[in-house]
């Protein structure tokens, strides 16, 4: 059992190594939720869960707690599969960490940082929450796999992050399951983690993949477990709230939402008023609530720009800190199809790519329900009967009402974040370095009902989009002469289509764009409104031409993180091979590259045109 544990590490930093990062034993480390909100009463204490049996810590009931103290399951012969350099720059750690034996322990949940003979040191633990799954309450959930080590400061940069495991084995959480995850979505979530993260998409991130070769985990059938070492700001999530809302525990709403303001965002004094409420009450809570619908705004603005669909957008699933999180069955779109859900549990679409907007608002709703005492109390909010005895009958209509003022003023700021973001990447996306008024319209709206109608490959269209130079679209014949370079490599598709009908609408659709480049990267040998300016060359392409190609390269990805690139790579892992994950995760971590050294056939044919016969498939929830 002890082998199971080790000593703390110093808080204090030894710089026994170069800038490019420190080891697991001089990262600085901490507990903070650990220290700052109540334990499972049953195990109150690192000590109390250490003595317990490993089997019982497991499912029940957890009440009056946001987490139990519980250490991960003991691994038999651990395989280190991948490791994530970019992730470990982000935390802090040297490269030479990844070869290390504490790392290796560390990342397959054979150690902990707290020693039993001493007591000190940090203790992991499981976080308690519920949830709204697919629109009804689904109770207690929790971290039914998933244990947090501890959390950790990049030296460097300062951001504090908590190190978690998921598929560490079980915990009161489990409810009816094993603690365990299979190799298949563990590959899926650490590729996908640290592709967002190089999208700029707000994500939770992946250190480590670990095979576990001596666990066969039962989901359909028999399958191959997993470890992944994740990391976040925070794990904190809309769920934390709602199972303390729906057993009436309104004294810890209170301090988890003080928690959440000044341990995990920058103090009550960064949240900025951001609300268009005309009441002079608003409190520090509602700029709690107004700051945590605006991160989520942006995400899920993030998230449409780019074609990911999550698959699973549960409460439980919808990060305080707008990330992506706990991925299951998600996918980038192939085709751009608003209808698609990557769910095949989802008959009723409720998590379709184009529903991603409105039930994220939704969840954030059921937040605003959690946290509706506290924003409508307004200027009370710190009075002493309030605290202690709650909403008197006399108040209830008052705050009630500014309540639901409040919840609806953020929803019109939902939006309008939600708009603004999506505008400016899309914007980026085109190549544009301003924003018209009709941009949304005339060429955002017309382009996604030219990539539906046509069946195109929403990726694909953008990136072979960042190649055109406008010299190659100056007139009809030459733009409908490009306008195939967008089709499939088996021609035209949609219901109806011809090539001549298909390119007809390609071509005018680029008209309007060159167009509106134009007015924005005007320059000596360029035409503005159809007019050549005066030029003194036979040049094709300008030099403000190349670099709007290049400014579109660098927001428009070449590699896409698809379901049937995933699936090969699952495939030829789970028969021993081990390069490939080495080439995802290059190519992943650097997507918007035109090629990858060192990575085989895939740096080609893993950004080809998606074989037909694999586009836009569903997958399971059961990881």
């Amino acid at each position: 059992m002890n082998g199971h544990f080790a000593s703390s590490a110093t808080n204090g930093l030894k710089q026994s190594k170069t800038n490019e990062g420190v080891s697991i034993a001089d990262l600085p480390k901490s507990n903070i939720f650990t220290s700052n909100l109540p334990a499972d009463e049953k195990f109150p204490t690192p000590l109390s869960s250490y003595n317990a049996p490993r089997n019982a810590l497991g499912p029940r009931m957890v009440k009056n707690a946001t987490y139990t103290y519980v250490r991960p399951e003991e691994v038999e012969e651990p395989e280190l599969l991948a490791v994530s350099p970019r992730a470990l720059q982000d935390i802090g750690l040297h490269p030479s960490e990844a070869t290390s034996a504490d790392f290796t322990a560390l990342v397959a949940g054979n150690k902990i940082l707290w020693d039993p003979s001493t007591q000190t040191g940090i203790y992991s633990w499981a976080q308690c929450y519920g949830g709204w799954q697919f629109g009804s309450w689904a109770g207690q959930l929790g971290d039914g796999r998933a244990i947090s080590l501890f959390e950790s400061t990049n030296p460097a940069t300062g951001i504090r992050y908590e190190i978690q495991l998921k598929g560490a084995g079980k915990t009161p959480y489990s409810r009816f399951a094993d603690g365990k995850a299979v190799l298949r979505s563990s590959i899926r979530e650490f590729l996908v983690s640290e592709y967002l993260n190089a999208l700029k998409i707000p994500t939770t991130r992946a250190l480590a993949l670990t095979l576990t070769p001596n666990a066969r985990v039962r989901r359909e059938r028999m399958e191959p477990g997993a470890i992944v070492c994740r990391f976040a700001q925070s794990w904190l999530r809309i769920g934390t709230f709602d199972i303390l809302r729906a057993r009436g525990d309104r004294a810890l709403i209170r301090r988890l939402a003080t928690y959440l303001a000044e341990h995990v965002f920058s103090g009550w004094e960064s949240l900025a008023p951001s609300l268009a409420s005309p009441d002079p009450e608003v409190n520090r809570f509602s700029h709690l609530y107004s700051h945590i619908v605006h991160l989520n705004a942006r995400t899920v603005a993030a998230w449409q720009a780019y074609g990911f669909t999550n698959g699973v957008l549960n409460t439980d699933n919808t990060s305080l800190m707008g990330l992506s999180l706990d991925f299951g069955p998600f996918a980038f779109l192939d085709n751009f199809d608003p209808a698609y859900t990557p769910n095949h549990d989802d008959h009723l679409l409720r998590y379709a790519y184009r529903a991603q907007p409105s039930v994220i608002w939704w969840n954030l709703v059921r937040l605003g329900e959690s946290l509706g005492e506290l924003i409508g109390a307004g200027s009370r909010v710190d009075d002493p009967a309030f605290i202690s005895s709650g909403v008197s009958e006399s108040f209830t209509p008052e705050l009630t009402s500014r309540a639901e003022m409040l919840i609806e003023a953020a929803g019109e700021d939902y939006k309008a974040t939600f708009l603004a973001e999506y505008k400016r990447l899309m914007t980026l996306r085109l190549g544009l370095k301003t924003q018209k008024e009709s941009d949304f319209e005339v060429l955002m709206s017309e382009l996604l009902d030219t990539l539906e109608a046509l069946e195109l490959d929403f990726h694909h269209f953008f990136r072979r989009l960042s190649t055109l130079s406008l010299a190659e679209i100056e007139t009809h014949e030459k733009r409908l002469a490009v306008a195939p370079r967008f089709f499939h490599e088996e021609g035209v598709t949609g219901i109806g289509n011809t090539v001549e009908s298909a390119s007809g609408r390609i071509a005018k659709w680029l008209e309007l764009w060159e167009r509106r480049v134009r007015e924005d990267w005007t320059g000596d040998n360029e035409r503005v409104n159809g007019k050549e300016l005066a030029s003194d060359t036979n040049e094709t392409t300008t030099p403000a031409d190349t670099e709007r190609q290049r400014a579109m390269k660098a927001v428009n990805p070449n590699f896409v993180a698809r379901g049937w690139v995933l699936d090969e790579i699952i495939e030829r892992v789970s028969k021993g091979e081990r390069e490939v994950l080495q080439t995802a995760i290059k190519m992943g971590s650097a997507p918007f590259e035109d090629r990858w050294e060192e990575v085989g056939e895939e740096g080609e044919r893993w950004v080809r045109d998606p074989p037909s016969t694999e586009r836009m498939k569903m997958c399971s929830c059961s990881s």
